[in-house]
């Protein structure tokens, strides 16, 4: 399993080098990631197989992105500041279905505060506010899919 760490750094790269496709291969497994005209991410990982053909029941893995909201609502939003998924996963409100959300509208967060979660490839990662203030708005849902660098929550900063 790719490390997601080395996952966001080479759509990072990939980003800031306008690349459109990146394909990796090592003894254990390939990695395809593609940008489309639409700044679409598609991910593919699946391990390598060995005799030139895949078996029928082999896994593959999609993450793709839906278009951006953050330039229309950018007009309600000035003077708040974005806080931005830091890779590609699903988003979780809650460290359990049971427990209250980390943060939500009203909550005043601190550079430290856990806001959410996100699932990438069965991690957990927590993600920090990396800013202080008040979230005036959280922009998506709990099991939603989200991509590298798309708004979580608008921050009015302290």
């Amino acid at each position: 399993m790719i490390d997601i760490r080395k996952l966001k750094e080479l759509v990072k790269l990939m980003v800031e080098n306008d690349l459109t496709e990146l394909d990796l291969q090592d003894s254990d497994e390939t990695v395809n990631i593609r940008r489309g005209a639409s700044e679409q991410t598609v991910i593919n990982q699946q391990p390598a197989f060995y005799g030139g053909a895949a078996p029928a029941h082999a896994p593959q893995a999609h993450a793709s992105s839906a278009p951006d909201a953050a330039p229309v609502a950018a007009k309600k939003d000035d003077g708040l500041k974005a806080i931005e998924s830091p890779m590609v996963g699903t988003f979780y409100s809650k460290p359990t279905p049971d427990a209250e959300s980390f943060a939500g509208t009203g909550t005043n967060v601190g550079s430290d505060t856990t806001v959410c979660l996100i699932e990438a490839m069965k991690v957990f990662n927590e993600i920090k506010a990396e800013t202080a203030g008040t979230i005036e708005r959280v922009l998506v849902k709990d099991g939603d899919a989200v991509e590298f660098g798309q708004p979580l929550f608008m921050v009015r900063p302290a």
